[in-house]
């Protein structure tokens, strides 16, 4: 399985992600578009255990998900960019940003999920989900 690795903005947090199939999972929920501020972010979904935190400490924000469940943001202390977050909803696996991965951009669209919020200006791109894959 290949390994990616990923840095916050600054370059203070760092870490590497295992990714079977690299894609991206376009996340259209509205608490995404406001950590982000823009209308879906790009992440995959993986086991906690294929992702590791090589360089720094990230800060925790932590809110109540649709799932009415915590997710715990992890996020630089410095540059803010996010690496990953928890949505305890998905038990033992953690959301990925795929943006902050090198080669990311390389990466397809595998998937859209919280379809229900996409904004109607923007156009469909892969299968949708009307909330997080297996919830």
């Amino acid at each position: 399985m290949p390994t990616y690795t990923g840095h916050c903005h600054c370059g203070q947090i760092e870490w590497t992600v295992k990714i079977d199939e690299p894609s991206h999972v376009l996340c259209h929920c509205d608490a995404c578009k406001l950590l982000s501020g823009g209308e879906s972010t790009l992440n995959t979904i993986v086991p906690a255990s294929d992702f590791s935190i090589t360089k720094g400490e990230p800060k925790t924000y932590t809110y109540q998900g649709d799932s009415g469940n915590p997710v715990h943001c992890y996020y630089c202390p410095v540059c803010t960019s996010s690496p990953y977050h928890h949505q305890t909803v998905l038990g033992d696996k953690y959301v990925v940003r795929t943006g902050l991965l090198q080669g990311g951009k390389d990466f397809g669209v595998g998937l859209e999920i919280f379809g229900k919020d996409r904004a109607k200006w923007a156009p469909q791109v892969a299968e949708t989900l009307p909330g997080p894959p297996g919830a």
